[in-house]
């Protein structure tokens, strides 16, 4: 990996037990925190490469935490055998799946036990510090995880062709939508809808080309497909297949930050589209309150744009997260140590 995929957090090497070790791996980037027993920083590190366990059969998400064990380790001074003292938890994108979870533990890791669960457990444990409480994840994708009396309660996730109803995705995709019937005529339009249409030149035609054929998904495509057919290293290997050229979530999501801006502007398709959000947010709020579940954490990009609105709409029930997803990581890892002994 060239050095500027890093980027470093040097601690101090204090008096040492136990270590815990953090992973908040996503789908660009993946984060490793280490930390003494009483949880003070050893080393952290990020790497700026995909480390969801759906892509490339998890992989890559392997070759990422290999690569931050000797950064972290060697930041904190400690050489990489300590790892054998180590209680570790990787909170993973594509971790959904139990046989996905199971499947990357199998690979092998130097620490003295590993827990791999999906990062919304993570986002979840560091929002409440460990105790009891829902997060409620609202950023490209969407989902919901609480914990009440031990009883671990899960529902969405599962992902943008038939699921998050919350996401940025899905919002966007709404207002791509939107557009393309005001457009028609078949719905009253607005200066949002219009700023839309214009960015594909007022051809539909346009936009469902962009929607098959992607031009960033297209420029990603060839460019994994470069590196698998050529290796790291340089060397030729066998041809890779470009696969699929639609859009994804996340260009569906870059539509969403000019919702806001016609938002305040009093556009009334804007106001639509965020009551369209509100909904699909107040159907999981429901669901959690329903099983007396009354501190709920909001988390991801479009959930803390919409924070101060929910907080007015549920005022006590949803709130900032306490801590970040990898002090969650490290809670689970020492909660694990705990049970192990």
């Amino acid at each position: 990996m060239p050095a500027d995929n890093f980027a470093v957090t040097v601690g101090s090497v204090k008096e040492l037990g136990h270590l815990l070790l953090g992973v908040d791996g996503g789908g660009t980037k993946c984060r490793m925190r280490l930390t003494d027993q009483n949880f003070e920083i050893l080393g952290e590190a990020i790497i700026h490469s995909p480390a969801n366990l759906q892509i490339r059969n998890g992989d890559a998400a392997h070759a990422a935490i290999m690569d931050l064990i000797d950064l972290v380790y060697a930041q904190a001074g400690l050489d990489v055998s300590m790892t054998k003292e180590t209680h570790a938890c990787f909170g993973m994108a594509g971790a959904r799946l139990q046989s996905a979870r199971d499947s990357f533990v199998k690979r092998g890791f130097p620490f003295a036990n590993v827990k791999v669960v999906d990062d919304i457990d993570i986002a979840r444990a560091g929002a409440h510090k460990g105790e009891d409480g829902a997060v409620l994840i609202i950023g490209t994708g969407s989902a919901g995880l609480g914990r009440i009396a031990g009883k671990r309660l899960q529902v969405g996730g599962w992902g943008f062709l038939v699921g998050d109803s919350m996401a940025g995705a899905t919002l966007g995709r709404e207002l791509l939508r939107r557009s393309l019937l005001a457009h028609e005529g078949l719905i009253e339009g607005s200066a949002l809808t219009d700023h839309i249409m214009n960015q594909f030149d007022n051809l539909p035609e346009n936009l469902m080309s962009w929607s098959f054929e992607n031009p960033d998904a297209i420029a990603e495509a060839r460019e994994l497909a470069q590196q698998e057919k050529y290796g790291a290293n340089g060397a030729k290997g066998e041809h890779v297949t470009i696969g699929s050229l639609h859009a994804r979530p996340g260009d569906y999501g870059k539509f969403v930050p000019v919702i806001f801006d016609y938002y305040e502007q009093d556009d009334a398709m804007a106001r639509q589209l965020i009551e369209f959000e509100l909904s699909a947010i107040d159907q999981y709020v429901t669901w959690f309150l329903d099983r007396d579940i009354k501190s709920i954490a909001v988390v991801g990009g479009l959930g803390q744009r919409l924070l101060p609105m929910l907080q007015k709409i549920y005022p006590g029930v949803l709130v900032p997260p306490m801590a970040d997803p990898l002090q969650g990581a490290l809670i689970l890892a020492h909660q694990s140590k705990t049970v192990l002994g």
